[in-house]
């Protein structure tokens, strides 16, 4: 099909805006699967800041607990300690009095659970009465800490010593003693109870803690007295260094931190509190596997059941798209049907050019434009001379590629988007030309003449040897006077006037003579075959029929076989080409 002149298509701006669905349909996929990820991470990272907040508090109250049950163990021993310390300062521990002793002793250690024994040293060190059974031989207690240091120090509280082994059964016991004093306040020996390392497991394995957890008890310089899981090595070692004594306890007496512990490098959260009335600390400390072991397992069964969700809605966002896509070849089709038949409504098949029906659209618009705006516009109507003849002569296909070829002529002479070239009916075409004065519009006129000439069609029938055609021209403000119909029917008279003034011409059509006549500008060529005759208006009277003016058959006999002058090609031998010059 030849190139479409001026074609008047819906342009995309003229349509209503389309949203992009296939990119919506992407990015809504996106979306809900980032949604969900993004929301279930979110709510993963809620249950897990829960379950430690849930951790932290319960490991403060377990601190709480631990801190009370080790202060009330003891205060047990420090009441019987009290007690014992006060008679001996009052009565003394003479001869007559170490019997007594001895059996108030055994009565306090079978009365007291945590209690391993009870000891009383004299100033010495000696072992004076215990709650044992016979006392062995130049048995002293003199190189002992905490002898030494209530030998050296007149305070009379109670003090906690490091673990110790007992030297009377070989056991780990935590000593708790006091200072004795004689009548006159000098230091007069030393009482002691001495509580059970076993006593602190059974008192840790009251407390639920996971297997990685951790319980301790030390005092308040890091010294450690019990731990479990019990270690026999570690007891009496220093916990100085670890994060809670050095930088948690000297802020606050109690809380909870997440640390790696000094002992076995485990991650634990740890509950402390330091006791009121003892230099005493405990620590409760759960494993953070063990706090995050079951928000884990929610973890991987939520994955489970996340990636299958995304996986169905991937599948049924690639069906979407995939109908999307479909729905979209589908609407391009019938869009480019539309296009199609909008191009086969306002076009001519055989030229390419502009039907009546755009045509008359067309003119329609620019009358109303040329109206408000008072700027001329101008009609050139064209007909081929001698068409019926050659027709007759070389057929009709040759005659239709006759009216192409002077189509792309017409065509290629136009140089705006504007104008607007028409096959107005048979071998007549007519050029619209906005906003063109009647100047403009003869020198259009006058190239497609010359273009057609210069083509050096073969019409033998043609007085001049060639394929001539003939223009009337008309120019007017849409504005100021006249009305489409009388528009082109002043541009069709003036389209008679150069066939009846001899054609191969173009001619103007003057509103400033009177109505009805013309004047004739014709390009003068020194070619008698490319020159049309000048005729005045006057010369003749009314349009003469194309083949009056022919040579009769027996004159110049139309040829058998149509040739091109250049080429020589036969109209047979070229099928459905034109035989035009290159």
């Amino acid at each position: 099909m030849p190139p479409l002149i001026n074609a008047v298509i819906a342009s995309p701006a003229e349509e209503l805006k389309r949203i992009p669905m296939l990119k919506c349909a992407v990015i809504f996929i996106i979306v809900v699967c980032s949604s969900i990820i993004g929301l279930s991470l979110l709510q993963l990272q809620q249950s897990k800041a829960h379950e430690l907040e849930l951790a932290e508090i319960a490991s403060s109250n377990l601190a709480r607990s631990m801190a009370q049950e080790a202060e009330d163990t003891f205060d047990e021993a420090d009441i019987v300690l009290t007690g014992l310390a006060g008679w001996l300062q009052a009565d003394g521990y003479g001869p007559g009095q170490a019997g007594r002793l001895h059996e108030v002793f055994v009565e306090r250690v079978k009365a007291i659970e945590q209690l391993h024994g009870l000891f009383f040293f004299d100033k010495n060190g000696q072992w004076v009465v215990t709650s044992f059974t016979g006392i062995p031989a130049e048995m002293n207690s003199s190189d002992r800490d905490y002898f030494i240091y209530h030998q050296n120090n007149d305070d009379l509280g109670p003090r906690i010593g490091h673990a110790i082994r007992s030297r009377a059964t070989g056991e780990w016991v935590v000593p708790i003693s006091r200072r004795i004093n004689d009548r006159e306040g000098h230091f007069n020996g030393v009482v002691l109870a001495a509580i059970r390392m076993s006593y602190f497991d059974k008192f840790f394995e009251g407390f639920d803690i996971n297997k990685n957890g951790a319980m301790f008890i030390a005092l308040t310089d890091g010294t450690l007295l019990a731990r479990r899981p019990f270690n026999d090595a570690l007891i009496g070692t220093s916990v100085a260094q670890g994060e809670i004594l050095k930088n948690y306890l000297p802020r606050s007496s109690s809380g909870t931190a997440m640390i790696t512990s000094v002992v076995d490098q485990t991650v634990r959260l740890c509950g402390y509190q330091q006791l009121k009335t003892y230099p005493l600390i405990v620590v409760a400390a759960i494993s953070r596997d063990s706090i995050l072991n079951e928000w884990q397992n929610n973890v991987y069964k939520s994955a489970a059941i996340i990636g299958a969700v995304l996986i169905i809605n991937c599948l049924f966002g690639v069906l979407f798209i995939q109908q999307l896509r479909n729905g979209q070849r589908v609407e391009t089709d019938l869009r480019s049907a539309k296009a199609d038949l909008q191009v086969m409504a306002t076009h001519d098949g055989l030229t390419g050019l502009a039907n009546r029906r755009l045509f008359e659209e067309t003119l329609n618009i620019e009358f109303k434009r040329g109206a408000r705006t008072t700027l001329p516009i101008s009609l050139i109507m064209l007909d081929i001379d001698y068409f019926k003849s050659f027709n007759d002569a070389y057929g009709h296909v040759a005659g239709d590629h006759c009216i192409a070829a002077v189509a792309r002529v017409v065509r290629e002479s136009l140089q705006r988007e504007a104008d607007l070239a028409v096959r107005y009916g048979g071998e007549e075409i007519a050029v619209l030309l906005p906003d063109t004065d009647e100047k403009g519009a003869f020198v259009i006129a006058e190239k497609i003449r010359l273009g057609v000439v210069s083509e050096h069609i073969i019409h033998q029938r043609n007085p001049l040897g060639n394929l001539t055609i003939s223009l009337g021209c008309y120019t007017c403000f849409p504005g100021v006077a006249g009305d489409i119909e009388q528009f082109i029917e002043r541009a069709d008279s003036a389209l008679y006037s150069a066939k009846e003034s001899g054609r191969n011409m173009s001619v103007s059509f003057s509103e400033a003579t009177t109505e009805g006549s013309f004047h004739s500008e014709v390009h003068m060529n020194t070619d008698p075959k490319t020159q049309g005759g000048a005729h005045s208006p006057d010369s003749g009277s009314g349009m003469p029929d194309q083949d009056n003016d022919l040579p009769t058959e027996d004159e110049n006999p139309p040829p058998q076989d149509w040739k091109h002058p250049d080429d020589g090609k036969s109209l047979s031998e070229q099928d459905e080409e034109f035989p035009l010059k290159p």
